[in-house]
């Protein structure tokens, strides 16, 4: 058993390319791993996952689902391939072989799609109908968002200069940075960058040069009451 940034309860911000690539059980599959809760191998974990050209995972089932989001490269599995902007959600009991021919990169989130309920999504997160305004250089690409369940997933566009309104997060939020480079209050958070923001938490983000973010948000615990 190990943790890793394991308490959803409280903030956490991890820069991934000052991390080192760390091998997988699976050969010529890479990873860096963001928050891992329990099992080493079979815990709640969100990863980048690096596969080289030709390498790929035995078939495997997914007890409580998986999420992918590609950000380089061609990924695939039996029901298809999936370039970069591609984002596929798993529920529970799927089963799948992923491999590559190209080499790709993933963010990767595993037990964190629970029930068996739940719809598989492969989504084309560059097809520009997707693709809606939610404010003065911002843009919104859903990709989960269902009655009954308390996460919302989606990707952000802001545009050079854009700013969001100061605002408080019910349930809180995850954000990976996929391009550009973000700020709020407390910091600033380039391509790369994985944070998370506890229940609870108030930021006003803006982006001087653009970015685009992959959220995730209202599935964190509630904090305790004092």
């Amino acid at each position: 058993m190990s943790d890793l940034h394991g308490d959803r309860r409280k903030s956490a911000v991890v820069d991934t390319n000052a991390l080192e690539w760390q091998a997988s059980p699976a050969s010529g599959v890479w990873r860096k791993r963001l928050e891992l809760v329990g099992d080493t191998e079979k815990g709640m974990v969100t990863s980048i996952v690096r596969f080289d050209p030709g390498c790929g995972f035995p078939m495997h089932d997914h007890p409580l689902g998986e999420e992918v989001l590609v950000l380089d490269g061609v990924f695939a599995d039996e029901f298809g391939s999936y370039p970069k902007g591609s984002f596929t959600l798993l529920p529970t009991g799927s089963r799948h072989q992923p491999q590559t021919e190209t080499g790709c990169t993933l963010l990767v989130k595993l037990c964190q799609y629970p029930g068996a309920e739940r719809p598989t999504r492969r989504v084309d997160t560059t097809d520009a109908d997707g693709w809606h305004e939610t404010g003065p250089g911002r843009q919104r690409f859903t990709v989960f968002h269902e009655p009954g369940y308390p996460e919302t997933i989606y990707l952000s566009r802001l545009s050079p200069g854009a700013t969001v309104p100061h605002h408080v997060h019910d349930g809180g939020e995850e954000v990976f940075v996929i391009e550009g480079e973000i700020s709020d209050e407390n910091g600033s958070y380039p391509a790369g960058t994985w944070f998370r923001l506890a229940d609870g938490t108030a930021h006003a983000p803006k982006s001087d040069g653009g970015c685009l973010l992959y959220v995730k948000t209202g599935h964190l615990p509630k904090q305790q009451a004092a």
